[in-house]
C-alpha cells in the first residue's frame, strides 16, 4: 500500500452502504449507488480533520451519542442544497394572485418554505408579501434539516452572483448593495429579515409546533425520497395547511400517488379542501 494510500482512505461499497442508510434512517434521503463518489468526496474532508484511516472510523464516530455536533456536520454536508432566488417563477406569479383569495381580516398570512435551504426561497416569498401585504401582518417560516445552511439564510447576505432572477424592482426595492469591504455582495433589507424566521425541522420525524399556514412550499426535496418516505412527509404536513391553503411541489415533481387529500389546480399547485 502506497503514502498516498494511507492519507486518503477510499470510501468502499460496505462503508458507503452503512453512509446511505443513515441517512435514510435520519432524512429520509434515497441515496444511489451512483452517489458513492459525491459521499466519499463531502466526507473527505472530516476523515482527514480527525485523522482517521478509514471511512468506517469516521462512521464509528458519528454513531457515538456524545458526537451529536459531527453528525450534525456530517448531516450537512450530506445534504443537497442547490437553490436560488425566484426559482420556477411561475410559482411565485401563482402566490401573489392567490394572496387576495386566502388572507382574512384580523389573522397573519403565513407561507412556510419546508425545504428553504440558504434563504433564497422563503426571501423571495417575503418579497412577493411585501409587495402585495406591505405593513399588514405577514410572516415566512424558512425549514431545513442542514444547521449550516440555517445559519447563512439567517444572515440575509449574499453574492452579487446570486442576484439573477431578482427583478430590479425587487433588488431596489428590498436589497442593499454592499459597499467597502462588502462590495461584491447584497444584504436582504432589514423589513423583510424581520418577516422571516429560520429553523431547524427534520421533515422525516415529528414536526415541532409551527402554527398553521395558508401557503407551504416543499420544493425539490421529494426527489431524494422513495415513496413511502413522501407519504409519510406529506402526511405530516397536511395538517398545518388552513382549509383552503395550497401545497406547492416543484414542476419536476407530483403528489400522484402520494395523498388524496389535496386537489391538483394548476400544474404542481395543490389545494386542501374547505372544511
Amino acid at each position: 500500500m502506497s503514502a498516498s494510500t494511507l492519507h486518503h482512505p477510499v470510501l468502499s461499497d460496505t462503508e458507503f452502504r452503512q453512509f446511505q442508510t443513515m441517512i435514510y434512517d435520519i432524512a429520509g434521503i434515497s441515496m444511489s449507488p451512483a452517489k458513492k463518489q459525491l459521499v466519499g468526496g463531502r466526507l473527505a474532508k472530516r476523515v482527514k480533520q480527525h485523522g482517521l484511516s478509514s471511512y468506517g472510523d469516521y462512521f464509528k464516530i458519528l454513531m457515538r451519542k456524545e458526537n451529536r455536533d459531527e453528525l450534525q456536520a456530517a448531516i450537512d454536508l450530506l445534504t443537497t442544497n442547490e437553490t436560488y432566488f425566484f426559482r420556477e417563477p411561475r410559482h411565485f406569479d401563482f402566490l401573489q394572485r392567490s394572496i387576495a383569495e386566502l388572507r382574512r381580516p384580523g389573522r397573519t398570512f403565513r407561507v412556510w418554505s419546508a425545504a428553504s435551504s440558504s434563504g433564497e426561497e422563503p426571501y423571495t416569498i417575503a418579497m412577493v408579501l411585501a409587495d402585495v401585504l406591505g405593513e399588514d401582518a405577514w410572516e415566512v417560516v424558512g425549514s431545513d434539516i442542514s444547521t449550516r445552511v440555517l445559519d447563512k439564510a439567517r444572515g440575509g447576505h449574499y453574492p452579487m452572483t446570486r442576484i439573477d432572477g431578482i427583478s430590479r424592482q425587487h433588488l431596489s426595492r428590498y436589497c442593499l448593495k454592499g459597499v467597502g469591504e462588502h462590495e461584491g455582495t447584497f444584504l436582504i433589507d432589514r423589513n423583510v429579515r424581520n418577516r422571516v424566521s429560520f429553523l431547524q425541522v427534520n421533515l422525516n420525524e415529528p414536526l415541532p409546533k409551527l402554527g398553521e399556514f395558508d401557503v407551504i412550499f416543499l420544493r425539490n426535496v421529494m426527489i431524494y425520497f422513495d415513496m413511502e418516505t413522501k407519504q409519510r412527509v406529506v402526511e405530516r404536513m397536511l395538517p398545518l395547511l388552513r382549509p383552503g391553503g395550497y401545497f406547492i411541489v416543484s414542476h419536476s415533481e407530483s403528489l400522484n400517488g402520494i395523498t388524496n387529500a389535496l386537489k391538483a389546480v394548476a400544474p404542481s399547485v395543490y389545494r386542501k379542501p374547505n372544511a
